[in-house]
């Protein structure tokens, strides 16, 4: 059998320019998640308070009985609001091993060793989580906007709260950068996806019980800063003009949001490495 010569060989292909290795981190991300069918029958199942209100607008727009369901900005709030649980658990089936499962594999040496760099390689994989976050709060509530438009047949319901899109998507990003962030910086700190999605949920609910005992005990809801979703609630109160319903300032709520995406950044920086030295 014939050898035939294996040597050098110059690049035929196109080489791909730098600063464009984080899309591949993303699609590659994003097209495994689409391949499981769980995953899917999740993000199916987040539309249905969509389609709820949905039937609601088109109640309100076409019988006269249902005015009283008539939209306000506060429905749009409350939809986004509703929504926070599916990106509870779209946060920790899909983010708590972005990076973790990547230690786990000791992947991270092979990723950096390339002409990737560390902030590449976390706006990649932030970018994952965000696009499943952002199909399930912003994505449904521009929609609801457009269907109620469409259902009503005129635009005075938007040119009246035509704030309500860059509330919307002002409030979205925050939301969606916040936890993001927050979740990818716990996945650097373990190998263990499982043990990632339980400390996420853990700091979750302590600071809301703690919040709930500092409550009973002050008498007043001054300290709602302490707990992040609290935070969300009265950030995103205050972006779409609505009365705020705790007694701390709303900027403080936000500091703490701005704090919390600065520390995660911060321990992304230290843990995203490509050689660990082992003592």
């Amino acid at each position: 059998m014939p050898i035939h010569d294996q040597g050098y060989r110059r690049y035929g292909g196109e080489r791909a320019g730098r600063g464009r290795a984080w899309a591949v981190i993303a699609k590659t991300g994003i097209r495994t998640r689409l391949g499981q069918r769980a995953f899917l029958a999740l993000l199916l199942v987040s539309w249905i308070p969509f389609l709820v209100r949905a039937v609601q607008l088109y109640a309100a727009a076409n019988l006269p009985q249902a005015a009283f369901l008539a939209p306000t900005p506060a429905m749009f709030r409350q939809f986004l609001e509703q929504q926070g649980i599916f990106v509870f658990f779209l946060t920790v089936y899909g983010g708590a091993g972005l990076i973790a499962q990547d230690r786990r594999a000791n992947a991270l040496q092979i990723y950096l060793s390339k002409p990737l760099t560390r902030a590449e390689y976390v706006f990649g994989k932030l970018l994952i989580l965000m696009t499943w976050l952002l199909l399930v709060t912003w994505v449904p509530a521009i929609l609801l906007l457009v269907v109620q438009v469409a259902f009503a047949g005129n635009v005075e319901f938007f040119k009246s709260n035509i704030y309500l899109f860059p509330a919307i998507t002002v409030f979205a990003f925050v939301q969606i950068v916040t936890v993001s962030t927050a979740m990818l910086a716990l996945s650097s700190l373990s190998n263990s996806s499982r043990y990632v999605g339980i400390l996420y949920a853990a700091l979750l609910f302590f600071s809301q019980a703690l919040f709930g005992v500092l409550q009973f005990v002050a008498g007043d809801t001054r300290l709602s800063w302490i707990s992040v979703p609290f935070d969300l609630n009265q950030v995103g109160d205050a972006i779409f003009r609505l009365p705020l319903r705790y007694d701390t300032p709303w900027p403080i709520s936000l500091a703490v949001l701005v704090l919390l995406v600065v520390v995660s950044g911060f321990v992304l920086e230290r843990r995203v490495r490509g050689i660990e030295v082992i003592a």
